[in-house]
């Protein structure tokens, strides 16, 4: 099992610990073919007017994508269809090589396992301390005696041992965005979707959860990130091949190269 050395050593004494053991388990059945989801010539009409179209995106395991565009354009209704929160208008969105659009609820909800989500407004239960809160989607799944075995090493991970039992309202901007990593991980996803991650903390705390972030794609996960942050797009791609694209005047193009 490989060693990595803690990302968070500003928070707590420096130590290496081992990258939690189920991040490349996922219980669920292979994926088909090379991609995890594909979108194919979607569009999306919302209070009768067509958001975008002719949108054509694959997300393949071990992909870092980020998506910029102007606020309006549709990023965060193009996760949500990623994820299958939406459904598209017309075209295709095949989640782990399945139509999303003849999916029931049931195959939905399966679909999501694999997918961990950081949404923009990082929402909890107040009244729940923070270990209790990371652990939700295995008790949602019915899964929650995974957490005795997992939760411990994902807190070490994400640096948050210490506050493992403060309330939500207690935590720092940078403590909840590493929550929220932490429980869209738990269930050791095959692709990480990401709103605005970094939109309300500062430049070091951004660096930190980018940290984060790219050792998941390492272990093989896909990553999708919306953002606005230029800078956190240019550090990135001095880590990882992250592919850089632009939801603009109803399309999703390859952004430039002065990225």
């Amino acid at each position: 099992m490989a060693k990595v050395l803690h990302p968070f050593a500003g928070f707590r004494p420096a130590t290496v610990i081992e990258t939690p053991r189920f991040f490349g388990q996922n219980t669920q059945t292979g994926t088909k073919g090379t991609s995890v989801i594909e979108l194919e010539n979607v569009a999306y009409s919302y209070g009768g007017g067509e958001l975008f179209s002719e949108l054509n995106l694959t997300l393949a395991p071990g992909s870092f994508h980020f998506l910029t565009g102007p606020s309006g354009a549709g990023k965060t209704t193009l996760l949500k269809l990623c994820y299958g929160e939406l459904i598209a208008t017309s075209g295709q969105v095949r989640l782990f090589g399945a139509d999303a659009r003849a999916m029931d609820r049931d195959g939905i909800a399966m679909a999501r396992q694999r997918i961990g989500v950081v949404h923009q407004d990082c929402q909890f239960l107040d009244h729940l301390p923070l270990a209790e809160n990371v652990a939700l989607p295995l008790s949602v799944a019915g899964r929650l005696s995974e957490a005795a075995g997992n939760l411990g090493d994902l807190l070490a991970w994400v640096g948050l041992s210490e506050q493992a039992a403060q309330l939500p309202p207690q935590l720092s901007g940078g403590e909840r965005q590493r929550a929220a990593l932490a429980r869209a991980v738990i269930m050791s996803p095959d692709v990480i979707i990401a709103d605005e991650p970094t939109g309300n903390i500062d430049w070091e705390m951004s660096q930190r959860l980018l940290t984060l972030l790219v050792e998941l794609n390492r272990m093989g996960k896909a990553v999708l990130v919306a953002t606005h942050d230029m800078n956190l797009i240019r550090a990135a791609k001095a880590q990882v091949q992250a592919r850089v694209l632009r939801l603009k005047g109803r399309r999703l193009q390859a952004a430039g190269a002065d990225l």
